[in-house]
């Protein structure tokens, strides 16, 4: 029997009924689904900044969701809780120190906590290339690792490391561990005394000796002193690696033809305080690290260099070039002249 005209109009009624609730379930879903997507995503992956995040021993994983929360790491503890219990790492989740960024996506953070930070009592400190002893000094004892005068006086003593590191027996007696402190990221114990930390950081300079010097330095015309004084003005000379070589083979060149080797670098090392700019005045000073007034090389290196600079002293470019001087583009790079003619129109048009 045929449907009425009424009963087909109830039908569709019915029908729009069920679609109204399903379309709105679909766009709940939709919205769900988008919202999920960006809370997982970094907080701020344009400019992400270093949080330092303490994360209890015994925290329950929604402690940890809103430690995450209130140091600006995640954009939702609900989804940072649904996202371990989803991947099943709820019971994974180390206590410890760690050190994350805003950058980071949430699955990134999620990882980077299975893994396990690091004892609180436990510090990384990182120490450039061209650090000084003082300056070395001066961050760790900021750290609270060292006394810094306790340090300064240890590591001007290296009679007292020598027996356990043949190679500062190169060294002259009044010379202490400047330019022999490896600069490295180091963990340090809070409670650590300056012996163990210079030890550490001796330990390191002897890798870089038994894999690069050791081998070498009979082959060269250089001692190891003077070989890390050396490398240790390459160091501070040098902004771009790629020059690094061809630095060391001015100095060589100025070396080997009994020139003064004029660094800057080493005139800051004489006087008291560090400026940024040298004065005509400051040129003059008498010091034996001045190379404006002395021929060759100063007495000890004037700040830790690098694997890369001591690798690039052993192995300088063979160059036939005398003088360069710093671009002023902010590139880091120099210009390479052979003549002193060359040296002063590179500085004008510079």
């Amino acid at each position: 029997m045929a449907e009425t005209r009424e009963v087909k109009e109830e039908k569709k009624i019915k029908a729009i009924y069920w679609l109204i609730p399903l379309a709105a379930l679909m766009l709940i879903s939709s919205i769900a689904a988008i919202y999920y997507v960006k809370a997982i995503e970094a907080v701020s992956a344009e400019d992400p900044q270093v949080v330092e995040v303490e994360i209890p021993a015994g925290s329950s994983s929604k402690r940890i969701a809103s430690i995450l929360k209130d140091e600006g790491l995640i954009k939702s503890e609900l989804i940072f809780y649904i996202q371990i219990k989803k991947e099943g790492v709820a019971a994974n989740l180390k206590a410890g120190m760690y050190s994350l960024d805003t950058g980071m996506d949430m699955n990134d953070i999620i990882k980077a906590l299975t893994q396990g930070g690091r004892n609180k009592n436990v510090l990384n400190i990182t120490i450039p290339e061209g650090y000084e002893m003082r300056q070395i000094a001066d961050k760790l004892s900021k750290k609270g690792i060292v006394d810094k005068d306790k340090f300064l006086k240890l590591a001007s003593n290296k009679e007292h490391f020598e027996d356990d590191y043949p190679f500062l027996k190169h060294l002259d007696d009044d010379h202490g561990l400047e330019g022999y402190l490896f600069p490295s990221t180091y963990e340090f114990h809070m409670d650590s005394t300056e012996d163990e930390v210079i030890r550490k950081m001796l330990d390191k300079f002897e890798e870089i000796y038994a894999e690069h010097i050791e081998e070498n330095i009979d082959n060269m015309d250089l001692s190891l002193n003077e070989l890390i004084i050396l490398a240790s003005i390459v160091e501070k000379e040098a902004k771009v690696d790629s020059e690094r070589p061809m630095i060391a083979g001015v100095l060589y060149n100025r070396l080997d033809m009994d020139m003064l080797l004029q660094v800057d670098a080493t005139v800051q090392y004489a006087l008291e305080d560090r400026k940024e700019r040298l004065l005509y005045k400051d040129l003059e000073v008498e010091s034996p690290y001045n190379t404006y007034i002395h021929k060759g090389l100063p007495p000890t290196p004037i700040a830790s260099p690098g694997e890369k600079s001591i690798i690039a002293t052993m192995n300088p470019s063979d160059v036939d070039y005398l003088y360069y001087v710093l671009k002023k583009d902010n590139t880091g790079e120099h210009i390479f002249t052979k003549t002193y003619e060359e040296h002063l129109k590179a500085q004008s048009k510079n």
